[in-house]
């Protein structure tokens, strides 16, 4: 099928009973290259520009598509959820690792003070073995954070407005209510030189 063909094919196929939360040909973008028919040769589309709409929405997966505003509803609650448990989670890695870590060492080294005095200074330095539990609970951890960050990475590039605003008011009530317990440690030695 050449292109100017699939264009008229597409234009044919498309006018005339769309429904109203879908937008012209020129909104869209296919996801498959011209000549791929899929499903009896209807192409996919994606939308490409941010809309408010319930009707037809993928959600991660083909089976999963929102229809309705109850739908919806349920899946603004469950996108912001998933968004809160990651700040939580980003938050809960970082007190393991502190609770975790093992092996310090105090080293001192002698700095020039006022008046020609020495001083001595104190760093320390800690590690962690990497076959250790703690490391392991770690690695899987790491693991869950990375899929939950790509899956609400994929569910804002659906450009729903109602999941891109789930996405961020889920992320930022979660950074609100569990950053609050993040130590910031503070180095008084440290200076610039």
């Amino acid at each position: 099928m050449s292109l100017s063909h699939h264009a008229d094919h597409m234009n044919h196929t498309m006018s005339g009973t769309m429904p109203s939360s879908v937008h012209p040909p020129e909104h869209y973008h296919p996801t498959t290259s011209p000549g791929h028919n899929h499903e009896g040769g209807m192409m996919m589309m994606m939308d490409m520009t941010f809309h408010f709409s319930y009707k037809n929405v993928p959600l991660l997966f083909s089976g999963l598509v929102i229809n309705t505003p109850g739908e919806m509803a349920g899946a603004f609650v469950a996108v912001f959820f998933l968004a809160m448990f990651y700040e939580g989670l980003k938050i809960a890695r970082e007190c393991l690792l502190r609770k975790s870590q093992v092996s310090i060492r105090y080293n001192s080294m002698p700095v020039p003070g006022p008046n020609g005095t020495i001083l001595m200074e104190t760093h320390k330095t800690v590690g962690q073995q990497m076959l250790s539990f703690p490391h392991l609970l770690q690695t899987v951890l790491h693991i869950i954070q990375v899929v939950v960050s790509y899956f609400l990475m994929l569910i804002f590039m659906t450009y729903n407005g109602y999941l891109c605003i789930a996405v961020a008011a889920g992320a930022g009530t979660g950074y609100f209510f569990f950053s609050w317990k993040k130590a910031v440690v503070v180095d008084i030695t440290e200076h610039c030189h």
